[in-house]
């Protein structure tokens, strides 16, 4: 569970330090208050996209933090284990965005990607917002929440891996059977090509050591005339080379010496600078003599080289990748080979992964079919306690075995909603009004919460559009829900923010800059808050008096 939300400048939250309760816990205020920031921060902080705008002016960063307990939440203490990330029982989470709009995540004190914050935050929290009846009408949306509610996950995670392993197999053999077309043409091409690389000699091929081989001779002149002229310098010369210098100096030097001792150590260097010149010069001797001019060879690195060049250019490609060009002609040469080969094992492969997922596919099917009857039941009993006394809900699935298989199985899943008596169930969004819908949402999210393992939900005014005796009944399944799990629920419903094990108050502060401040109510400051959302503006006596009475009747 969530024990501690810790907030520094975020938009209009200078600092924050929110410790939270088992239970349940709401979230009041004024419109406008800052109660929506709360949930943006946990949203960052759990993996949402950043910028700068959420850096509150004047402020260099801002930072959320986040504290929890892993006690209730085993998928994420094993995740945290399998990555490395573990911590005992507690998980500290830290997301700090700058005022480039940059942002830097941290998993118990360490470097984390955005990715690893994802799939960890979906072990943890479950946020359910203002607009969740909207994703309601999506397809994939209400096969998901069929599938929590049947504990499929497992399933359906194997049968998407038996998916994936049909998937990659026929598309291999697609495209093999699609190029047997006019392999025929292709493999006269590759092999015309090889030929013509073959001839460039590619068992011994060295495109650099030509290079430089060719480099050298067609400037061996120059190396020539130039170096007879440095080795004259250098030693030849009798009058005037480096040696001769400095065999003066050395004699000089030895003379010198006999009266002032220091100057044996710079005659040594003097001595170890000649014994060095006449050694480069005997090595600079042996390199000249031993240097023939070959016309016919130059000539032979001339053409190879252009050869080899020309073929690059036509194949779009460099010198030096002519080898692994040829590797690669060769092995697609061996696929066309042998592509028939390859078809008829593919096609047996195909076959065999296609019966393993359709098998599991069918299983998935009974799994959810059976259950879909459980589900229906389950929501038409809430909805008729939510409003809609002659609602049914029913799940229209139907299997698909001829279809191509895709992931997550092939059946067709349809929520329907039958809201009065005699006519016929049609699809939630040609039938539910808005304040229908929502109710419908709510009763879905919390009848397929129960098969939930995510130790913390957060409920953002999913109670919208509802009141009366209908949004304590509301009350009633959020708090029901929290005896399993922490609940944290925004509302401006008096009824749900009643049911409340603990009562968090925004407020929004003015003096130089705006600022929201959170704090936990006491019982008197709860009662005040709840008059407050029953009676508006004008508080009375009966009004705190029936917020009082509810108070103690839901918390007895």
């Amino acid at each position: 569970m969530l024990l501690n939300l810790n907030i520094i400048d975020l938009a209009i939250v200078k600092s924050l330090d929110l410790d939270l309760k088992k239970g349940m816990s709401v979230l009041t205020g004024e419109t406008g208050a800052g109660k929506s920031i709360l949930l943006t921060a946990l949203g960052l902080a759990l993996g949402n996209r950043a910028d700068s705008g959420y850096v509150r002016p004047g402020s260099k960063r801002a930072e959320i933090n986040l504290d929890f307990d892993l006690s209730d939440a085993p998928l994420a203490k094993q995740w945290l284990q399998d990555n490395d990330l573990d911590d005992e029982q507690q998980c500290l989470i830290r997301r700090i965005v700058n005022q480039d709009g940059g942002s830097k995540a941290y998993i118990n004190n360490r470097p984390a990607t955005l990715n690893s914050l994802k799939q960890l935050s979906g072990l943890l929290v479950e946020i359910h917002g203002q607009h969740a009846h909207l994703t309601l009408l999506e397809a994939d949306q209400q096969r998901h929440l069929l599938d929590i509610f049947a504990n499929n996950q497992k399933l359906v995670d194997t049968l998407n891996k038996a998916y994936q392993a049909w998937k990659e197999t026929n598309t291999e053999l697609n495209t093999l059977i699609k190029a047997s077309s006019d392999q025929t043409e292709r493999e006269e091409l590759i092999r015309f090509q090889l030929e013509e690389l073959q001839q460039l000699g590619l068992d011994n091929y060295d495109y650099p050591a030509l290079s430089e081989e060719h480099n050298k001779l067609a400037h061996l002149g120059q190396i020539l005339i130039e170096g007879q002229s440095q080795l004259d310098m250098l030693y030849e010369n009798e009058h005037q080379s480096v040696n001769q210098i400095l065999n003066q100096s050395v004699t000089a030097f030895s003379h010198l010496a006999q009266f002032s001792p220091d100057l044996n150590e710079i005659n040594e260097m003097l001595t170890v600078a000649q014994i060095q010149v006449e050694e480069a010069s005997h090595q600079l001797r042996h390199f000249l003599e031993s240097q023939e001019t070959d016309p016919q060879r130059l000539s032979w690195l001339e053409n190879q080289i252009g050869v080899i060049q020309d073929i690059s250019r036509k194949h779009q490609t460099t010198p030096e990748q002519i080898p692994e060009l040829a590797s690669n002609l060769e092995k697609e040469l061996n696929n066309i080979s042998h592509s028939s080969e390859r078809i008829e094992e593919l096609t047996l492969n195909s076959a065999e992964r296609l019966k393993k997922y359709q098998s599991l596919s069918l299983k998935l099917s009974d799994n959810r079919s059976k259950n879909a009857k459980k589900l229906e039941t389950s929501i038409s009993a809430m909805i008729k306690e939510l409003g809609m006394p002659q609602g049914n809900f029913l799940v229209d699935l139907a299997h698909q075995s001829n279809e191509t298989p895709k992931a997550n199985g092939n059946d067709k899943i349809e929520f329907l909603i039958s809201a009065n008596p005699g006519l016929p169930a049609k699809p939630l969004a040609k039938v539910a009004s808005g304040g229908e819908l929502s109710r419908i949402s709510l009763a879905i999210q919390v009848t397929t919460s129960t098969d939930k393992t995510t130790p913390t939900m957060i409920f953002d005014e999913v109670d919208s559009g509802i009141g009366g005796s209908i949004a304590e009944i509301v009350g009633q399944k959020l708090r029901s829900l929290s005896n399993s799990r922490q609940v944290l629920c925004v509302t401006h419903l008096p009824q749900v923010a009643s049911q409340a094990h603990q009562h968090l108050f925004v407020k929004k502060e003015q003096s130089e800059t705006t600022a929201s401040t959170v704090n936990e109510l006491s019982t008197h400051k709860r009662i005040e808050e709840t008059a407050r959302m029953l009676g508006g503006i004008n508080i009375t006596k009966n009004t705190l008096a029936h917020a009082q009475e509810m108070l103690e009747s839901n918390n007895n």
